[in-house]
């Protein structure tokens, strides 16, 4: 897809402040935005009046708020579009997803395209399986990142779904060239394996976390292979776990 790893697609990056990280550390003791002083400002004619709109309901809640963000994926700003794809992914709806489904296979900004993963992660609808498995094999890195996250959010969901997510998570975490996104595969792996019966497609699911504790190069990668074997409790992947720690090997 699109060459832009870096995300360096916005000319000053340090002015990109974006909502994923500020929805990961709210600050209780600030007030929350007035959602009847935001609303109107969803249309408003200036467009950092739209974002700054946007990014308020990325902390609130309001299903008013819904179709105005909608309209906003295809605003012209992409810094109003990514902020309205986060705050849909605070503000969940089954009206937005073929509107996010869309704008992920034609937008071309990875902040863009990052939010929208995350927002179809928490919409959970299972309309988003398979193009969050295309983001997962073909985008740049910070979007593989969250795609693999949230297909595990989604796909836990329907055994069938599970199935399907299986095999390209295990591809992430044995092929992707990031570290961070192997690791994120290696979670996802484990949130599905448990929902999953003692079968076929569970039996190589810890085959693929033990070969990366045992061979990832990336420590943080066996960390996240390790912990995700620890909470399955697997008996193969706890005795591996076992024998490497005797060797001094994890």
């Amino acid at each position: 897809m699109q060459s832009d790893d870096d995300l360096s697609v916005i000319e000053s990056v340090d002015q990109f402040d974006d909502p994923l990280d500020r929805l990961e550390s709210v600050d209780i003791n600030v007030p929350r935005p007035d959602p009847e002083e935001m609303l109107p400002k969803l249309s408003d004619e200036d467009p950092s009046q739209r974002m700054l709109a946007a990014r308020a309901f990325c902390e609130l809640q309001d299903p008013r708020a819904i179709t105005p963000l909608i309209q906003l994926l295809d605003d012209i700003c992409p810094l109003v579009r990514v902020s309205a794809a986060y705050a849909l992914g605070r503000n969940t709806s089954s009206k937005a997803v073929a509107a996010l489904i869309d704008l992920l296979g034609r937008d071309w900004n990875g902040y863009v395209r990052k939010g929208i993963v995350w927002a179809l992660g928490n919409g959970r609808d299972r309309a988003s399986v398979q193009p969050l498995i295309h983001a997962l094999k073909t985008d740049i890195s910070a979007v593989r990142l969250w795609a693999a996250s949230s297909l595990a959010q989604i796909a836990k969901l329907e055994y069938e779904d599970a199935i399907t997510a299986m095999a390209p998570l295990i591809e992430g975490l044995r092929r992707d060239s990031v570290a961070a996104v192997r690791g994120n595969c290696a979670w996802a792996i484990g949130q599905l394996c448990r929902e999953l019966p003692s079968n076929v497609v569970y039996a190589t699911a810890i085959d693929a976390l033990i070969e990366a504790l045992v061979e990832d190069e990336d420590y943080s990668v066996k960390e996240d292979a390790k912990s995700a074997l620890l909470r399955l409790g697997d008996p193969r992947g706890m005795q591996m776990i076992e024998d490497l720690e005797l060797e001094g090997l994890i």
